[in-house]
């Protein structure tokens, strides 16, 4: 029903920011939920950012304060502005949504945008 493509990603230095963008073949305007995830190197994949079709938003703890999702729906896009990055901010970065299709639930993915911190 929609794919979904991430970019923005790179390599930047501990303090530094980055800013990430989603987009999204079809509109995003019916999707109640749109969500960033990361996969760090050996570890398994976590919950970064969430954005609801109302502009409501959550963050994992570790990102807190420092990350800002937002969305266009005009533009069918999901933007992540990361600042004071972290060493441990080190990740594939993914986008996400889940679509109900009329007998079950599908998960949306991109393809991951690498963001690697280091000096």
């Amino acid at each position: 029903q929609v794919q979904l493509v991430e970019s923005g990603g790179g390599l930047v230095q501990p303090g530094g920011s980055l800013r990430l963008s989603c987009a999204a073949s079809r509109s995003i305007s019916g999707f109640n939920t749109m969500v960033w995830y990361r996969q760090p190197p050996g570890k398994q994949r976590e919950m970064v950012a969430t954005i609801t079709k109302g502009g409501s938003t959550d963050y994992a703890d570790s990102v807190k304060g420092r990350f800002t999702i937002s969305r266009d729906n005009a533009k069918n896009t999901v933007d992540l502005q990361m600042s004071i990055l972290k060493p441990e901010d080190t990740a594939v970065y993914y986008c996400n949504v889940r679509i109900w299709l009329g007998s079950r639930w599908t998960d949306y993915w991109g393809q991951g945008t690498q963001v690697t911190v280091s000096s």
